[in-house]
Parts: C-alpha cells; sequence; structure tokens
C-alpha cells in the first residue's frame, strides 16, 4: 500500500512538472513569435485631464479676481466720467423725451441739452438709466433735488409726442375762440398731453403748426411757377450735405463772437477817445481871456495860462518845478522832466523849442529834440498821447502889438 502511494505520487509530481515544462516552452515560442511580429503602438489625441494642485487653484482663483477687479474699475471709471457730463436736468430731459417720443434719434435733434452729446453718447446713457441699478438710482435720487421750478421748466419745453400734435391738427384754422378752445380741449384729453402743457402753449403749438400749414382742414400751397419739385435722393443728398456741416458751425460761431468782441472793443476805445476831440472842436471857439492871459494850452482835464512871455512846459518833482505841468492832464511818466519852452517874440509869433528827448508835434508835423516851431491860434499840441489845444489872446496881442498877425 505504501509502495502504491508512493509510486501515485512520484508519477502525479512528474505530470506536473512535465506540464510546467511545457507551459514554459509554449510561453517562451509565444514570446519569440511576439518578438517577431511588431504589433502597431495605440495613441490618442485627447488631453489628458489630470487633477490641479492647490497652488494651481490658487493662482487661476486670484488672476480671475484681478480681473473682475480691473472690470469693475473700468466700469466705475466709465460710471464717473458719465456722472460729471450728464448733469440731473440731461437726465430729466432725455427721460421725459422718450417717453413723449419713443424715439432716440428725435430726442437728439429735438433736446438742447447742457453739452452737445451724440446719438451713441444719448443710446449708452439711455440704457444705463434702464439696465443699470447704481446709475439709475444715483440719476434718481439727483433728479428728485432739483428745484421745483427746474422741473416746471423742463416740462413746460418737453417735446410734443404724436398723438398730441394729431389732436392740435383738428382744430381748424378759422378758430377763434382764443384760449377756451385750447382749455377745452386740454381738460377732455387730459390722458394725452402731458402733465406740462396749458392752454397758452397748446395754442401756441397750433400756431406754429398753422404757420406751416400742417392743420387738418389747411393745404398745401402750390409751387410757384419755375420752382423744380426735388426728388427723394436730391433731398436726401441736401439733408447729408447738411449734416456734414453742422459740425462746423459751432466753430463758425466763435469766431463770429470773437470778431464781435474786437469790433465792439474797438468802439469803447474809439468812444473813450471821443471827448478828447470834443474838446479840440469846442475849443474852436472864442474862450474868455482876462487882461492878462497872452494864451491858453487847453487840455482835457485842465487849462494851463501863459502869463508870461516864456513859459517851461515839462513834469514837475521834487527837485524840478515847472510852469505847465503836464502830469495834471494825464499819464507823463514817458514826458521830460523839462520838456519844451513856449516864447512869446517881439512880433507876436509864439515859438515852441524842444528841449526834451522825445519828439513834439504841432499840428501833427513832428518837432524834434532840439528843434523849433511855430504855434498859431488852434494849433494842437501833442507830447506823448497828450493832446492840448494851443489859443490866442488875439485883442490883447493886437494891444501890445499892433502889427501883430495871428
Amino acid at each position: 500500500m505504501a509502495d502504491d502511494l508512493e509510486s501515485n505520487m512520484s508519477g502525479s509530481l512528474e505530470d506536473i512538472a512535465c506540464n510546467e515544462s511545457d507551459g514554459g516552452k509554449q510561453s517562451e515560442t509565444t514570446a519569440q513569435e511576439n518578438d517577431g511580429q511588431k504589433q502597431p503602438v495605440r495613441s490618442s489625441t485627447r488631453s489628458i485631464k489630470r487633477k490641479r494642485f492647490d497652488d494651481e487653484l490658487v493662482e487661476s482663483s486670484l488672476g480671475s479676481l484681478q480681473a473682475e477687479r480691473q472690470t469693475r474699475r473700468t466700469r466705475m471709471d466709465d460710471m464717473m466720467s458719465d456722472a460729471s457730463r450728464w448733469l440731473p436736468t440731461d437726465d430729466l430731459m432725455l427721460i421725459t423725451a422718450v417717453q413723449q417720443t419713443n424715439d432716440l434719434k428725435v430726442v437728439h435733434t429735438g433736446v438742447t441739452f447742457s453739452t452737445p452729446f451724440s446719438l451713441s453718447d444719448i443710446q449708452e446713457r439711455w440704457y444705463a438709466l434702464l439696465y443699470d441699478p447704481i446709475v439709475s438710482s444715483s440719476a434718481i435720487a439727483a433728479i428728485k433735488e432739483l428745484h421745483p421750478e427746474q422741473i416746471a421748466d423742463i416740462h413746460t419745453n418737453a417735446l410734443w409726442s404724436r398723438e398730441e400734435e394729431k389732436l392740435l391738427t383738428n382744430v381748424p384754422a378759422t378758430s377763434s375762440d382764443g384760449l377756451k378752445t385750447f382749455e377745452g380741449l386740454l381738460e377732455s384729453h387730459l390722458s394725452v398731453f402731458h402733465v406740462g402743457r396749458t392752454a397758452a402753449s397748446l395754442q401756441n403749438h397750433w400756431k406754429m403748426m398753422k404757420h406751416y400749414r400742417l392743420l387738418a382742414d389747411q393745404k398745401v400751397q402750390p409751387l410757384v411757377h419755375g420752382d423744380t419739385l426735388l426728388s427723394f435722393s436730391d433731398a436726401e443728398e441736401q439733408l447729408e450735405k447738411a449734416e456734414q456741416i453742422t459740425p462746423y458751425q459751432d466753430a463758425l460761431e466763435q469766431e463770429l463772437s470773437a470778431m464781435d468782441r474786437q469790433e465792439k472793443r474797438t468802439i469803447r476805445k474809439l468812444e473813450s477817445e471821443l471827448p478828447k476831440w470834443q474838446t479840440l472842436v469846442d475849443g474852436s471857439s472864442t474862450p474868455e481871456f482876462d487882461s492878462q492871459t497872452l494864451a491858453v494850452l487847453k487840455g482835457r482835464l485842465v487849462r494851463y495860462l501863459m502869463r508870461s512871455k516864456e513859459i517851461s512846459v515839462g513834469r514837475s518833482t521834487q527837485s524840478n518845478t515847472v510852469d505847465v505841468d503836464l502830469s495834471l492832464e494825464g499819464p507823463a511818466t514817458k514826458v521830460s522832466r523839462r520838456q519844451a519852452s513856449i516864447k512869446l517874440k517881439p512880433d507876436g509869433e509864439f515859438l515852441v523849442f524842444n528841449e526834451g528827448k522825445r519828439p513834439l508835434f504841432i499840428d501833427g508835423r513832428p518837432v524834434l529834440s532840439g528843434d523849433k516851431g511855430k504855434l498859431h491860434h488852434n494849433s494842437v499840441f501833442e507830447i506823448c498821447d497828450l493832446k492840448f489845444l494851443f489859443l490866442v489872446n488875439s485883442q490883447l496881442l493886437l494891444s501890445l502889438h499892433p502889427s501883430s498877425v495871428t
């Protein structure tokens, strides 16, 4: 029994060993066959997703926060710039005009804002008032702070809606009832007319429509013989040209206003000089001389009496005194302290000697430094923009010099 059991166990072990050796050979042959034949490599174009690390997540979140902050900052800057340009009165006019016309283009052409906004500016502001709660709340709060008179003025000048003008066109052009007609029209259509409308405003707008023949019972006047009717394309071309010229009208108005200011300054300057020339004209009449006055040097403010045969003309100082102090007449800083001297010759003629550095003018003719000139009755004596009229006492000179001719 023991020998049989032992022989069976050895046989089974030999079978297991044979099977293992056969399996090893088969695996070696299979590996050799696989080495002989190249198998294709599998590949994919899809990116392999992997989990992000904590530092990458923090960095990406910080970048998104910075971008969001920059966007908010830019938005706040835009809001501040718009808020500085758009006044509360502008917002109220915009809201009122849109409620009346429902057309932003009509608002752009019909409403006069505090700043000449473009159509895109008006559109952006209107959309901000509609969809941006921050802008709309701040605008409404500023509008509530307006004075009631400002609000009433804006409502009075609001644009006219089509429904309002349609009711006004039905008023006959021959209506002569005055305000009663428009008072009844306003009372019967309170829901149509704006809150700022009055009977007087209805009448004024109706008169304007009547002037342009827009009422229902009016007919368009026929063209005068010889006038040509514009086609639609020609009219559109003229409108485009007018729109192109419009931006330059502001510059033209500024230039015209500058020219007007310059002309007004010139007129004021001439008016200020008018009394000087008026003095010269008034001095042409015979003045009242006393028995000791030989001549008079008459200025715009003062009169200098010549009672001796020689007088000095200039500017008086503490160390120098002259007979005729020109500083009493006006600015004389450019006048020499001793500018000239006027002498009476034995033959009855008056001579002026220029003793200063600047030239004198006698009747428009210059008298240079060191030269002399003759003075006659009604001669104009000028020095450094100061003008005087030289008047001679003819009666006294005739008594002193009978042969003198003045």
